[in-house]
């Protein structure tokens, strides 16, 4: 269903128009002239326009020039008599998507040339949405049972328009979650559009959201959609959801409840026709509990919960899913496919994975970059709870995102829990007290290393580094 204007004098002419698109379900609003018409536009959105160009007031051209400027997602179709050829190919010029000459011989002639035209709407919108969100989904499960849980819930919603929220740790696919029921929904010929609302600052992720008119605030020099107008007779992934201030909040929940919205600086009521899909890592309940979540949109969200397990708790999935990811990481980096070996694999299956398949996937394209041959062997894996020897070994207590990952040092560096590490000898712990944090650092690898003979990579996994990290802290503070 498409909301479309027809604007046309004459009386019997105008209910024609009218009365033939609602009987294919359309919802349709009329006008006889044109400054009825640029009222009605400016007041609510619609998909298409369907004008008569020789009309009172503002004339057609001149409604489409402005539609163009002011709604340029808006589709036009012009309508005009024999012998005004030339001012159509005019307003083809301008921007109407095509025009149909009066009288009309039957109406299946209007019906074909708006359901092209409101046909390269959703294509454009389609396409402007690919353009944000390029994905490639993979499988949900392959025969971990609690896997097998989510799906058979996820199947059941599906098929229905009911909001879904996803809960769970960071890095357990929730978006791939999102788009698998939009695949199964009777959703899936529209757009998928996803927002990660921790992602985008404050003061754009409204813009981002609704859209803007033109002149709405600095630097919004033309009109723009928002997300939630692409995703128009799609689904609407709405990722992090917990991170949205209060008043976004309100805004969100009027979304939900009218499923009608304003553009930012804008008057235009337009409507939210989009399955809702929502995600968090946190606790909602517990954020409603400590006032930074809203009770009313808590409930309006929280109709179909879906919580997914965390890698850990789905083993029998990590072989078949890493073999899926390196596939994929082999495409990208422009090599042949590689194979793990029966070592690698015996070492993912038990790593500990704090970050779910995202660690997952990090940790297979580092191996990857470090493999040369078709093989990825167990000694190219870097791994949190495994050391390179295969041997599972607790988690390092050390808080620091470097030493978790060997993508950025941070200096945050928990000397408490250091200190009470009861890898350190006693003599160790109790050197640490009122040092700084390079110091302690530095005091951290040189015991690592006394205790691993030496061994460069067994160290760095158990500090929780990569060995580039490593090497280059070796370096800076002149150890050996």
């Amino acid at each position: 269903m498409a909301r479309i204007l027809v604007v046309e004098q004459d009386k019997s002419e105008r209910n024609f128009f009218a009365e033939t698109l609602e009987g294919v379900g359309h919802d349709v609003r009329a006008a006889p002239d044109g400054d009825t018409a640029l009222e009605a536009t400016r007041a609510e959105g619609f998909d298409l326009l369907l004008t008569d160009l020789v009309i009172p007031g503002t004339s057609g051209l001149e409604l489409l020039r402005a539609l163009r400027s002011e709604q340029p997602e808006t589709e036009v179709v012009v309508l005009t008599a024999h012998g005004s050829v030339e001012l159509a190919v005019e307003a083809m010029r301008a921007g109407a998507f095509d025009f149909i000459k009066k009288p009309l011989t039957t109406a299946d002639e209007l019906l074909l040339v708006v359901e092209r035209a409101l046909e390269r709407r959703t294509l454009r919108s389609f396409r402007d949405s690919t353009e944000l969100d390029r994905f490639e989904p993979l499988r949900l499960g392959y025969g971990s049972p609690a896997m097998k849980q989510v799906e058979k819930a996820l199947g059941r919603v599906a098929d229905t328009d009911a909001t879904v929220v996803l809960l769970g740790e960071s890095g357990t696919g929730k978006e791939v979650a999102a788009r698998a029921v939009h695949q199964w929904s009777r959703r899936a010929a529209g757009p998928f559009v996803a927002v990660n609302c921790a992602a985008i600052s404050e003061n754009l992720l409204e813009s981002e959201l609704f859209g803007h008119e033109k002149g709405a605030f600095t630097g919004a020099v033309s009109a723009r959609r928002g997300r939630i107008e692409l995703a128009q007779g799609g689904t609407f992934f709405l990722d992090e959801v917990a991170e949205l201030k209060p008043e976004l909040q309100a805004k969100l929940l009027r979304v939900l409840q009218e499923k009608t919205y304003e553009r930012v600086g804008g008057t235009r009521t337009l409507q939210a026709d989009v399955r809702w899909i929502a995600a968090t890592h946190r606790d909602l309940e517990q954020r409603v509990e400590d006032g930074k979540f809203r009770e009313d949109l808590y409930h309006r969200l929280m109709v179909f919960p879906v919580h997914l397990p965390p890698l850990r708790e789905r083993r029998e999935d990590i072989v078949p899913l890493a073999n899926v990811l390196l596939r994929k990481i082999s495409s990208d980096l422009k090599r042949r496919r590689l194979e793990l070996s029966e070592e690698a694999e015996e070492q993912l299956q038990q790593a500990s994975w704090p970050g779910n398949v995202r660690e997952l996937a990090n940790a297979l394209e580092r191996a990857a970059i470090l493999t040369s041959g078709s093989v990825l062997d167990a000694e190219c894996l870097v791994l949190q709870g495994v050391d390179p020897s295969g041997t599972a070994i607790p988690r390092p207590r050390v808080e620091s995102e470097d030493l978790r990952s060997s993508v950025a040092y941070s200096n945050e560096f928990d000397s408490e829990a250091l200190a009470g590490d009861p890898g350190l000898p006693n003599k160790e712990r109790a050197t640490i007290t009122g040092k700084t944090l390079e110091e302690i650092e530095k005091k951290a690898i040189e015991v690592t290393l006394k205790e691993t003979g030496g061994h460069r990579k067994n160290a760095a996994a158990r500090l929780g580094i990569g060995l580039r990290t490593l090497y280059d802290k070796i370096r800076k503070y002149g150890l050996s």
